[in-house]
């Protein structure tokens, strides 16, 4: 179990080439006995959050919420702590995700190639099995024989099921099985990777609409009482190219939330207020390195602590 003083403190070190972009004077905690002026901490403030990667409609939210904030801001603490609550409000409220010893939850992971699905899914698997939940793996990435691999050897390290089929194979087919072979053997989570895809592919955006059909289908009478998640897995250096990304998969597949991935590498961890104020879509777990205990659910509070510590 990684306790909350941890995993801050992972967190912090995480983002903290985003906190760099972000913390301008009129943020920076040693600045409290600097001389405090509204209007330049609100321009530098705009200035911060587009270096972090907000996004111009996102900060212009932000700073239109500080503006109405009463009475205003006389210090850089009155003012840090109301930007702090301004950031932390734009964020969705992440509900943990449904998996319990009390039925099967099925998990879907989709994005672009390179995002990392695969890596992210075998995280999963072994956080689940160490757990106490049984697992059953699908390698629903038919396209690249690597994956399958990579998949393979998660599979391993997790000692859970593998359900795979010939490179080229169907990927809906490897979701149907996976879901029935879970339900059989009356395990706890199915997980389901998938192949990359562009989301202005049209074709391979039905696809996956396919897929997402199909752990319905073995679900049968089971599907309206049990949890799917599809989750979108991004990159977290992609930045504002994330929100093209959601949009596509949000139509094909109707995503459930955002795995965020590789943010100990990033200085665009901003995103994730754009996500949440233009697409409603919550961060769901965040990953800082490479171990599986580097991969948690994301906590909104911790997170604006990390950056505004």
């Amino acid at each position: 179990m990684i306790f909350k003083t941890d995993w801050l403190e992972k967190l912090k070190n995480a983002v903290a080439g985003t906190r760099a972009r972000l913390a301008p004077t009129a943020l920076d905690s040693e600045a409290a006995d600097a001389p405090f002026n509204w209007q330049d901490a609100l321009e530098q403030l705009e200035t911060g959050l587009l270096r972090a990667d907000v996004g111009l409609e996102t900060t212009e939210m932000l700073l239109n919420q500080l503006q109405q904030v009463s009475p205003k801001p006389n210090s850089h603490k009155a003012f840090r702590d109301a930007t702090k609550h301004a950031l932390q409000s734009c964020l969705l409220p992440s509900a943990p995700l449904k998996a319990t010893p009390d039925g099967l939850s099925v998990m879907m992971l989709v994005g672009v190639n390179g995002s990392g699905k695969t890596t992210s899914l075998g995280k999963l698997a072994c956080r689940y099995q160490q757990s106490g939940l049984s697992v059953v793996l699908g390698a629903g990435d038919t396209y690249r024989a690597a994956a399958i691999e990579q998949l393979s050897v998660w599979a391993e390290r997790a000692q859970c099921k593998f359900i795979q089929k010939s490179a080229g194979s169907d990927p809906s087919a490897v979701a149907f099985e996976t879901v029935k072979t879970a339900l059989d053997s009356h395990a706890h989570v199915a997980l389901i990777d998938t192949a990359g895809r562009l989301q202005n592919k049209t074709n391979l955006m039905q696809e996956l609409a396919k897929t997402r059909k199909a752990i319905d289908k073995a679900l049968g009478p089971l599907a309206n009482q049990t949890p799917v998640e599809c989750l979108l897995v991004l990159d977290a250096v992609t930045g504002q190219n994330a929100l093209q990304q959601a949009e596509g998969f949000l139509a094909a597949t109707g995503l459930t939330g955002v795995v965020l991935t590789k943010l100990d590498g990033s200085a665009k961890g901003g995103i994730v207020f754009a996500l949440a104020a233009q697409h409603k879509l919550a961060v769901r777990l965040v990953s800082v390195g490479e171990q599986p205990e580097d991969l948690a659910e994301f906590d909104s509070a911790l997170f604006v602590e990390a950056l505004l510590p």
